[in-house]
């Protein structure tokens, strides 16, 4: 999602962060060293869970192997992971933590490296922000003297945690310490809240030393200035029980001298709240991050830099346009295939590019069967561009029999070295090919729920491989089977988790069956007939023994068949009438619509459901719907105020009846939530302009105090930029995302415009060959023309920036949010 700030005479845009967090490898404990345990491991920003690892049961190093990529639509201050120890009967036990500051995830980015865990303190949990304001006045005392007086106005929190999943009772005590004294007052504690409003002031008197007459009287003594501080203490209030520790901040007095401070300061634990001596007992993590955050222009800045990229198609060659270099001076790919896939999906320009780079390809291609196999340019835009566009596709066609896989497992395993005991081989066999027929049955059924842009893509493929190899034909086959079959449909199945066909990694068991269909089912989109000679290509014998069974003609017709219907760029829904799209489903709480705030009762558990046509919610997630609201009839989709419920990650479906009000699990949860549904009604005639932030309780709206339900709201609505809702793309993210590539990579530009400056100049056998040899430069003149308007446009849109970070520093104060002097995370 987008957020909004005035921080230039012109709206800038922030783009909020963008991290992407996996889990790899193992975990190592040497706490007890007889004793397996289950493990799961959490990711959490500052101290809200936002995804959960599976359990890996009895070990004590536990391999997750999961990945998880989101978008965070908050600010924060630390990215954390939690390790427990899985209990059936009891709380589940806390072992460790690993706690990432968000200003040194640029340090592990992109790096797999080993954390050691820590403990976990309530000292050391904080999260969290208080709103001060302090200054220094003068008083005349009775008898005539001058002294000074500290004012310190608390005013309110926000973001504080949750304990034990309730918001908290919180209080703050404010003390003015020194080295012989600690003066401390209380505010009153707020029930319910994780954003408490308390706007009390305290006062307290500076004393002077008694070397105070050798000084001016209107100043304050030296020494006393030097050695105060303010410190504010944020409590949960435990009534029967202790008090736990929120957070807290320091503040020195001597600061205030000259002036007064209004401010936002970060929360803090206690100086020895990480501290442990036993550190090394609790084991390792290996994780691998990559962090981006941007800052996002409005759209008109990146006008020269999006029509140059969007124009790469049309260059003639293709290696001389500014997309195709983009890929040449990134390190890996993958950095620069992202963004452009999807910038270029976003301004349908991806079918002409991908078909250009592939003949590039094709013309390096030596035997037809290595066709599309390697790791180019144009294969990885294919693999992400089905990863993009493929998702309902996948859900459709492979969902139904993989959920069978998993949930009702049978033994599948046909290698005599693997099998357990007391299993038949024959058996086993018969179980994988049932398994295999049905995934391969699926498949081969599904040409007409493949996406348009997916076939246009084949299309040109086939084409062009034909093109290039005249005399072979079955080319034409491998080369849409080499992308459909064994880089979209096996890799979905082997990981049905990365794609959201199941919730998790699949167990053991079930991922080596999963494994052995997936080997089954690239075999079996090879289009031609597994003949003895393809057979004895396999390395393992019961591989071979297996497909023995499958010497059938109609496995080959069956594949030509469905491959010739996902190239072609006929219709697939000559009815006219297209299926509803599933876009999102997932378990939430629901407010019961007409209840009055009291009893828990008024939130439950309910399976939601979203698709291009409607928006349902169920009781559990195969039953039939509750409650439908048609997308047309949706009149705004808002967050909704913390304080209507005391309850966070909460937002509103505005509708023809009373607003339908939901609660996420987390802020991640509730944003993608939020953008998904405001993207599939953005085009909705009868959208509101305004609507009420908090809810209407107790016969008055608790945001504006208006006392008629059905009175305009007094807040305006989002807005947002339009896209597809199938593919949530914004266009100037993405542009944001490759000038900062270019700008990262200045140095391999300039190289490549050497090299092409020596190719236009020296004709002859090219000297020092290193300099460019890894470089495709097939016109050195082309090249070096697109060179400079790259470099023109980056060297603008650094200034854009510059003058950005400029304004903002200028504008950050002592305490504030965007320099947080006291409240910083060091």
């Amino acid at each position: 999602m987008s957020w909004y700030y005035d921080l230039m005479p012109y709206h800038l845009r922030l783009q909020t962060s963008q991290g992407k967090v996996q889990v790899l490898q193992e975990v190592v404990f040497h706490l007890v060293p007889n004793k397996m345990r289950d493990f799961f491991c959490t990711i959490n920003l500052d101290q809200e869970e936002v995804f959960r690892t599976q359990v890996v049961e009895k070990s004590l190093s536990p391999y997750f192997g999961e990945e998880f990529y989101f978008e965070i639509p908050r600010t924060f201050q630390w990215l954390s992971f939690y390790i427990y120890d899985k209990s059936v009967l009891q709380k589940d036990l806390r072992i460790g933590k690993v706690s990432i500051k968000k200003e040194d995830l640029c340090k592990y980015t992109g790096k797999e490296n080993w954390f050691m865990l820590q403990p976990i303190d309530s000292n050391s949990e904080v999260q969290g922000k208080v709103h001060l304001e302090l200054k220094l006045n003068e008083l005349i005392t009775d008898n005539g003297s001058v002294c000074q007086q500290l004012v310190v106005h608390i005013k309110e929190c926000h973001g504080l945690p949750l304990i034990n999943g309730q918001n908290c009772d919180p209080y703050a005590t404010v003390s003015l310490v020194g080295p012989s004294r600690n003066d401390q007052k209380k505010t009153k504690v707020k029930k319910k809240t994780s954003n408490p409003q308390f706007n009390e002031t305290f006062y307290f008197e500076v004393t002077r030393s008694s070397s105070y007459t050798k000084k001016s009287q209107f100043q304050v003594e030296e020494e006393d200035i030097e050695k105060l501080e303010v410190r504010v203490d944020l409590w949960n209030n435990g009534n029967l029980v202790q008090d736990v520790f929120l957070g807290e901040i320091k503040v020195p007095v001597k600061v205030l001298r000259n002036d007064s401070f209004q401010a936002w300061y970060l929360l803090q634990p206690r100086e020895n709240g990480n501290k442990s001596s036993k550190t090394d007992d609790l084991g390792s993590l290996r994780l691998n991050i990559c962090y981006t955050e941007d800052c996002v222009l409005p759209s008109e800045y990146y006008g020269s830099l999006r029509n140059l990229l969007l124009k790469s198609s049309d260059v003639q060659p293709i290696s001389a346009s500014a997309a195709y270099i983009l890929s040449e001076v990134c390190r890996d790919k993958y950095d620069a295939v992202l963004p452009l896939v999807r910038l270029l999906l976003h301004h349908h320009k991806l079918v002409p590019f991908v078909a250009a780079v592939a003949e590039l390809d094709l013309k390096d291609t030596q035997e037809a069967n290595t066709v599309f196999r390697g790791n180019s340019l144009a294969t990885r835009c294919v693999d992400e561009m089905m990863k993009i566009v493929g998702k309902h596709y996948l859900k459709v066609t492979l969902k139904p029999v993989i959920d069978e896989i998993c949930e009702s497992p049978k033994p599948c395993e046909i290698d005599p070295i693997k099998i357990k005991e007391g299993d038949n081989v024959e058996i086993n066999m018969e179980n994988l090919r049932y398994y295999v027929d049905k995934v391969f049955r699926e498949i081969v059924r599904s040409s007409i729920s493949c996406p348009t842009l997916m076939c246009d893509v084949f299309y040109s493929l086939r084409h062009l491989a034909a093109k290039r190899f005249p005399n072979d034909p079955h080319v034409q086959y491998s080369a849409v089977s080499s992308f459909v079959f064994l880089r979209f449909f096996a890799v979905a199945v082997v990981s049905p988790h990365t794609f959201h066909l199941r919730p998790h990694h699949p167990d053991a068991q079930t991922s080596r069956t999963l494994t052995l269909i997936s080997k089954a089912i690239q075999t079996l989109g090879s289009w031609g007939s597994l003949t003895k000679s393809k057979l004895s290509s396999f390395k393992e014998t019961f591989m071979c023994e297996f497909f023995k069974t499958f010497q059938e003609e109609k496995f080959t017709e069956s594949v030509k068949k469905f491959l010739d219907d996902v190239s072609s760029t006929e219709s697939k829904e000559p009815s006219g009438v297209s299926e509803p799209v599933h876009l999102k489903e997932g378990e939430m709480y629901k407010r019961a619509q007409g209840r009055t705030r009291i009893g828990k009762k008024n939130f439950k558990k309910r399976w939601f459901c979203l698709t291009s046509r409607e928006f349902t919610y169920h009781k559990q997630q195969d039953k039939e719907p509750i409650f439908t609201i048609p997308i047309k009839n949706i009149l705004a989709v808002e967050k909704l105020d913390e304080n209507s419920f005391n309850k966070k990650n909460m937002f509103q479906i505005l509708h023809g009846e009373k607003p339908l009000y939901i609660q996420a699990n987390n802020c991640v949860e509730a944003s993608e939530w939020i953008e998904a549904l405001c993207r599939v009604t953005r085009s909705n005639q009868k959208r509101l302009s305004f609507y009420h932030p908090s809810a209407f309780l107790n016969g008055n709206w608790l945001c504006c105090k208006a006392t008629i339900e059905n009175t305009v709201g007094c807040a305006p609505c989002t807005a947002d930029v339009p896209a597809d809702t199938q593919i949530e793309i914004d266009g100037d993210r993405e542009t944001e995302r490759i000038y900062s590539l270019f700008t990262i990579n200045m140095s391999k530009l300039q190289k490549l415009e050497e090299a092409c400056g020596s190719i236009a100049v020296y004709q002859g056998p090219r000297k020092e060959p290193d300099d460019y040899s890894n470089f495709t430069i097939e016109d050195s003149v082309a090249t070096f023309h697109t060179l400079k308007q790259i470099t023109d446009i980056i060297d603008k849109l650094n200034e854009s920036h510059e003058k950005y970070r400029k304004k903002r520093s200028s504008s950050a104060k002592y305490g504030s949010e965007e320099n947080p002097i006291v409240g910083k995370v060091s």
